[in-house]
């Protein structure tokens, strides 16, 4: 279970760590109860991610840097509250103080706190033989860090709204981190059911009749070579009151990626598991939906499959069709993403949204391009592309925009097909995000996010743990709450 935040006016007597976050110039001008020769003498000077703690009557007390006041963000908060969990994982219940010095408003350095705390005091022991009963880690005290400064109801809010999104992202990252051995595709499919009634929302389950009747060539072609029957999901998340508007979410399931007969290195299979993390980023994200009352009507369309080589697998050089007519002419079983997400995009369409976003682990082109902690951000439309990209700044998770040139469409041609689902030597990241373009009506606004390098993590990294890192799940989050439906005209 996720730690648990709270707001109250005061340190409890119940908390055995008290830890305050400050700037580099409180500790310049003195902190109460901290000597100033001490911190010198260590070295503490409030940067960013320092420590220091030092005993005090059944426990411990210390602080958290932040660095310069003019720096702090909401991103810094969310870091420090991290640092501050790794800090107290020895202690059942901790106490954080805010920083008075600085310019984020109180309500969101409280959230942005909640998040952190939760986000870095997450561990994945599921397969721990050290785990408790429950599944916990038996290994790790923390259950309880109370917010001191305000019990008011604002203060409650931010809390619980940070609480809500953080524990959204801890349901994407357990997703992540499961082996793709036991996450098959239908395990998956109800896993995913299980979050849904948890949360609220309206689910259907497609089995393989029924994505056969639908006619998800793309869907059915990837899976040809696996033991295990495809799952195709539906969410819905319904607003009180009107909807301002509808968006679609469609996230990519690849529960274990070997790569079909174009079969990967085992190097490059090991992470595999965690190829469907555009599909579970898409589930928290909907999960957190009702408890911050997102105004939109939500829909989030998720295919599920493992990319295997059985006996009957897709060969390089088949034909699928896809959802809406078009044909895709398969040169690289690999490249299996954009196949499943066709026919999913396709459905979208459908049921006329007024904007759609994907989210998968496509390409390691945008890797290379990007580095392992920038997600690619590709659209059609510029209005709704600012969007996004704005809720993934004040989600403090980090995209770029990447152009989808159309020129390069000539490099996916097919002499058999309407399309090869495979681009030439260069630009892998931009031909993907043209090829799955093909399966977006014109007239609906999309955007395509290419999540492979931060989908995952090597490390343990401010509120980034090491494996599945959740992300995009605050970004959906935000989007949802700020969508604005353009005007006519």
């Amino acid at each position: 279970m996720p730690i648990t935040v709270h707001a109250v006016r005061s340190v409890p007597k119940a908390a055995t760590a008290s830890l305050a976050l400050v700037t580099s110039e409180a500790v310049s001008f003195g902190v109460d109860g901290f000597d100033a020769a001490v911190l010198e003498a260590v070295g503490f000077e409030g940067k960013a991610d320092q420590v220091h703690l030092q005993p005090a009557e059944g426990g411990f007390t210390g602080l958290v840097g932040l660095g310069p006041a003019a720096e702090v963000t909401e991103a810094t908060v969310r870091r420090a509250g991290a640092v501050l969990a790794r800090s107290c994982s020895r202690h059942a219940r901790a106490a954080a103080g805010l920083p008075v010095d600085v310019s984020v408003p109180a309500a969101e350095a409280r959230r942005a706190l909640a998040e952190g705390v939760i986000l870095g005091g997450y561990r994945y022991t599921a397969f721990k033989s050290s785990a408790g009963e429950d599944g916990g880690d038996s290994s790790r005290r923390l259950d309880r860090v109370d917010v001191v400064g305000s019990a008011s109801a604002g203060a409650k809010d931010a809390v619980a709204r940070g609480a809500a999104v953080a524990a959204g992202v801890c349901v994407a990252r357990d997703l992540a981190n499961e082996p793709g051995g036991s996450l098959t595709a239908p395990a998956f499919a109800e896993k995913t059911e299980a979050v849904a009634r948890e949360a609220g929302l309206e689910s259907k389950v497609w089995t393989t009749e029924d994505i056969e009747a639908a006619s998800l060539g793309g869907l059915l072609g990837v899976n040809r070579g696996s033991t295990h029957p495809p799952r195709f999901v539906e969410l819905t998340y319904e607003p009180e009151g009107t909807p301002t508007a509808t968006l679609a979410y469609v996230g990519k399931g690849i529960t274990f990626d070997a790569g079909g007969l174009s079969i990967k290195t085992a190097q490059g299979m090991m992470a595999m598991k965690m190829d469907m993390c555009g599909a579970a980023a898409i589930i928290g994200a909907m999960s957190v939906l009702p408890a911050v009352g997102a105004p939109v009507r939500v829909k989030a369309y998720l295919p599920m499959t493992d990319n295997m080589l059985g006996g009957d697998a897709t060969r390089p050089g088949d034909v699928l069709t896809i959802r809406n007519g078009k044909t895709i002419e398969v040169l690289n079983t690999d490249a299996e993403g954009r196949l499943i997400l066709a026919d999913a995009l396709s459905l979208a369409c459908e049921d006329e949204p007024d904007a759609i976003i994907d989210l998968a682990t496509l390409t390691g082109a945008c890797m290379v391009a990007l580095g392992p902690s920038i997600a690619g951000l590709m659209g059609n439309d510029e209005p709704f592309v600012d969007q996004v990209r704005a809720a993934a700044d004040r989600a403090g998770e980090r995209v770029w925009h990447l152009p989808l040139p159309a020129d390069y469409v000539k490099q996916f041609e097919s002499s058999v097909a309407d399309i090869k689902n495979i681009g030439g030597p260069h630009g892998g990241a931009l031909t993907a995000g043209l090829i799955l373009k093909e399966f977006v009506d014109d007239d609906i606004p999309w955007v395509h996010l290419d999540i492979a390098g931060p989908a995952r993590a090597e490390s343990d990294d401010g509120e980034i743990t090491k494996g599945g890192t959740g992300f995009g799940v605050r970004t959906l989050v935000e989007l949802a709450l700020g969508y604005t439906r353009p005007a006519p005209g």
